[in-house]
């Protein structure tokens, strides 16, 4: 790997490690002072003794964490553009629902679609599932792992490669060759935790497969840090958010591609359900958008509230 890109893993490694370490001294500490309680979010339910803000899937823009209570309900309607070096911006929207189930289960569905030169099409359809493997902070950094399959009903808009300057003429050429989307598969793990009572981190690591075509792969990081301000029963969280994806399709196995995107996040909730989040990430890296923008807005209904032991500390109880 180029030292550029470690230059880029090696902060985000860092913090990881210091997250790790810190949950664990925490989950120690608490261990032998703690009490059988009901931990009772703000305004929503808690996902098995998790915070409010972890406990409604979506906890940023581009980052996942932990599970729905269960029989919960979240949708949201994602909107992401990109701002893409040699070409014209690229727009997405996806709506997304999912279901909480019990035992820390949880299943969801999602549809994309695609906005490129003035042509709109369905991108992609898909299915997704995750399971926590123990209730809130049982387990430093609450791993929980996902899984989805990505249906390709669109075709390819732009190149996905590196970004580099076209002939004129040459972007619609692409355009009208019509190539078919392939389906893929895509495996996270998702690490949460929440320390010292404000401050709330999520950290995923994904990796994404195509079957067909040019087999395209995507494998990186994506991380974010909030905390509350200003308003009551944390309705306003701003924080930082960022994103490294490595691209290699079976042209360029060997010259993979480094995107790092980073930037401000902000969630307000005009609603005890619901949320809109922002995030206008910058690139940082020569392939990656000069400015990728995403903005989602949400809503969870119902879920059954879960028991969880917990420090009698803990400051939604």
């Amino acid at each position: 790997m180029p030292i550029d890109s470690l230059r880029l893993l090696l902060p985000a490694l860092a913090l990881a490690l210091f997250a790790y370490f810190a949950a664990t001294s925490a989950l120690n500490a608490q261990t032998a002072i703690s009490e059988n309680i009901t931990i009772v979010g703000e305004e929503v339910p808690s996902a098995y003794g998790a915070p409010p803000g972890i406990s409604r899937s979506r906890f940023s823009p581009i980052v996942n964490a932990y599970v729905l209570p269960p029989w919960a309900v979240y949708t949201g309607i994602i909107y992401q553009g990109d701002a893409l070096r040699f070409n014209r911006p690229d727009h997405m929207f996806t709506q997304e629902i999912e279901l909480g189930l019990p035992a820390r289960f949880g299943v969801a569905i999602e549809n994309s679609v695609e906005g490129f030169r003035g042509r709109w099409q369905d991108r992609s359809f898909s299915i997704e599932a995750r399971y926590a493997f123990a209730d809130w902070n049982k387990i430093p950094l609450n791993p929980t792992i996902f899984a989805e399959w990505k249906f390709g009903v669109g075709h390819i808009l732009h190149d996905e490669g590196p970004p580099e300057p076209m002939p004129k003429g040459e972007a619609e050429e692409f355009l009208n060759e019509r190539n078919p989307l392939p389906d893929a598969y895509e495996v996270r793990l998702l690490l949460s935790e929440e320390f010292f009572g404000k401050l709330e981190w999520a950290l995923n690591g994904f990796f994404e497969q195509e079957v067909t075509g040019d087999r395209g792969r995507e494998y990186g990081f994506a991380q974010s840090a909030v905390v509350p301000v200003l308003l009551p029963n944390e309705r306003l969280k701003v924080g930082l958010e960022m994103q490294l994806t490595t691209f290699t399709d079976k042209g360029i196995r060997d010259m993979p591609s480094y995107r790092f995107i980073i930037g401000p996040t902000i969630a307000w909730k005009p609603t005890a359900n619901t949320r809109v989040d922002v995030s206008p990430l910058f690139g940082a890296t020569d392939d990656a958008p000069r400015a990728s923008v995403f903005v989602v807005f949400s809503t969870l209904f119902g879920g059954k509230e879960t028991e969880a032991e917990a420090p009698a500390s803990t400051r939604n109880r």
